[in-house]
């Protein structure tokens, strides 16, 4: 048995497992962060008038009998 061998392929998997759970931790909190900032714009928006909703698009409807 190659314990040398089985002993790099050991430590350069680990290398590559903490390597991939590193990549997915920053890309979690770079979407978190965008997540926050769309609701920080979303909070920010302004609110659609009363006026504005009754004479929109969909305030006319057409019905045949």
């Amino acid at each position: 048995m190659d314990i040398a061998g089985l002993s790099m392929a050991l430590s350069t998997q680990k290398t590559l497992n903490d390597y991939g759970i590193a990549m997915l931790s920053k890309a979690m909190d770079n979407n978190e962060a965008l997540g926050q900032g769309m609701v920080s714009m979303i909070e920010q928006a302004p609110a659609p008038s009363l006026e504005s909703s009754v004479n929109g698009i969909g305030a006319n409807i057409d019905i045949r009998l």
